[in-house]
């Protein structure tokens, strides 16, 4: 398997009323964040690849007309956990996160993929932030509100 790339995205999932969509992870029962994803090749559009992991997560289709990515034009690096630094080239610790989000109605049917989540709960934003195992994630979830 090659290497992951070590540049992704973070798609907040919210309702107008801040509702926040999270899901928990298959490798790590307990373990709660938002839909997460590198990126393909090094030159494929950091919007696309968010639209890509929309998808392939949750089975949200990013269609551009009724539901529409919002790029907050934000990035941050963080260290990646030494579990998944496996996952990386030799000698990657870091990686850089584009946050990007997504409105969508409250009812709109969630389909996870099996074999990357177990379920997933919409919490309001702050619970949401306060559920999600990793900083940069829960900061994003907390900042929300800024960016509506």
């Amino acid at each position: 398997m090659p290497h992951k790339i070590p540049e992704s995205v973070l798609v907040i999932i919210h309702t107008c009323a801040l509702e926040v969509l999270l899901i928990e992870r298959a490798d790590r029962p307990g373990f709660w964040q938002s839909v997460t994803g590198s990126r393909d090749t090094p030159d494929e559009p950091l919007i696309d690849t968010a639209a890509r992991e929309l998808f392939e997560e949750t089975g949200i289709v990013a269609d551009g007309e009724h539901i529409r990515l919002h790029d907050w034009q934000h990035s941050s690096v963080y260290e990646i956990y030494p579990l998944w630094r496996h996952r990386y080239a030799p000698g990657i610790a870091h990686n850089t996160e584009h946050v990007f989000s997504v409105c969508v109605p409250r009812d709109i049917p969630i389909v996870l993929s099996p074999r990357e989540h177990l379920r997933h709960a919409w919490l309001g934003h702050l619970e949401a932030a306060g559920r999600c195992f990793s900083m940069s994630n829960a900061e994003a979830i907390a900042q929300l509100p800024l960016h509506l």
